[in-house]
């Protein structure tokens, strides 16, 4: 029993951290443009507000085709740990209380077996979205609290205007960051993203029940343009119901906090304020109206819709391979 588990265990992470790989690389020039809108503090009109189109203007015109995968670095090693974490958290929570991991797709594997009734949660085994919700924000929650610092640099990395001293890599920004503004720089914007974990369960427990309603009756597994369908719409759900705390955190992870106060010439000592979530998001409405928390959705969609699909498709793909060859 143990080695099965330790089986699945490492199954879970090559396959999700396959998946994530693959997304982030695939997806990564949608991922620059939609941080830029999001960290504008523009109210469109305003001059130097950019839209979509304009935004991949500039990008090009002073970077090249080289500005579009700015900050792939760190996103790389942030999506590894994410996606690992993240399946191997999810499948380790469902198959504790007896249900298959997201791989496993024969029809008589949704009957979520109980492998011995004492100590089983009938709620979990009764109810499978109310366990789906839990391993998806029990997940989200350890990957987004694991794996903050990666999200913090890649950030700053997307959001360097030409006139900054630009991170020559991501060890570079880390250093520079940490030198600056302190440990505590690392984790800003993790409540909104914590906050952001209702993504995860919305997402995942309705794709878990559109493949089940996608397979029907039948044992054979489902088709790969099948299971792409049920990630995007899963994803679009999601995404357009939970949108507005990436723009909070994405405004959070671009402030400057430095460590000491400024002192001017005169003596003055300039402090610098600690602007937290409630904070920002009252700026931003108040600023920008409640569209500014919408920023970048549409890009968003593009990026994340299609990101979703190859992640999951690889991630399904990639534990049937590794399960059969056990």
């Amino acid at each position: 029993m143990q080695s099965g588990s330790a089986k699945w265990t490492a199954s879970s992470m090559i396959a999700g951290a396959g998946g994530g790989l693959v997304a982030a690389v695939a997806t990564c020039p949608l991922d620059v443009v939609k941080t830029k809108l999001q960290a504008q503090p523009l109210v469109v009109g305003q001059p130097g507000y950019l839209g979509v189109l304009d935004t991949v203007k500039t990008i090009l015109r002073y970077d090249g085709v080289r500005g579009m995968y700015r900050g792939l670095g760190p996103t790389i090693l942030g999506y590894l740990p994410t996606w690992a974490i993240y399946f191997t958290v999810y499948d380790g929570i469902k198959r504790h209380f007896g249900e298959p991991s997201l791989g496993q797709t024969k029809s008589h594997d949704r009957l979520y077996p109980a492998p011995q009734t004492k100590g089983y949660q009938p709620l979990m085994r009764d109810h499978a979205w109310s366990l789906h919700i839990c391993s998806a924000m029990i997940a989200g929650a350890t990957s987004a609290t694991c794996t903050m610092p990666f999200w913090v640099i890649k950030t700053r990395f997307m959001t360097q205007s030409r006139r900054e001293v630009r991170y020559r890599h991501t060890f570079d920004a880390a250093h520079m960051i940490y030198r600056t503004e302190g440990l505590r720089a690392f984790y800003r914007g993790l409540l909104p993203s914590l906050l952001g974990i209702t993504h995860v369960a919305v997402q995942f427990p309705l794709y878990e029940q559109l493949k089940v309603w996608a397979q029907g009756p039948s044992d054979a597994p489902l088709r790969s343009d099948v299971i792409l369908l049920c990630s995007a719409i899963s994803k679009m759900t999601a995404s357009i119901a939970t949108y507005p705390h990436e723009v909070v955190r994405t405004r959070l992870q671009t402030q400057r906090q430095p460590l000491a106060d400024d002192a001017s010439s005169d003596g003055m000592v300039k402090r610098h304020i600690r602007r937290g979530l409630i904070y920002t998001t009252k700026k931003i409405i108040q600023k920008e109206g409640w569209t500014g928390l919408y920023k970048g959705l549409s890009i968003n969609l593009v990026r994340t819709v299609p990101n979703s699909a190859v992640t999951m498709l690889t991630y399904e793909l990639l534990m049937r391979h590794l399960t059969s060859q056990s």
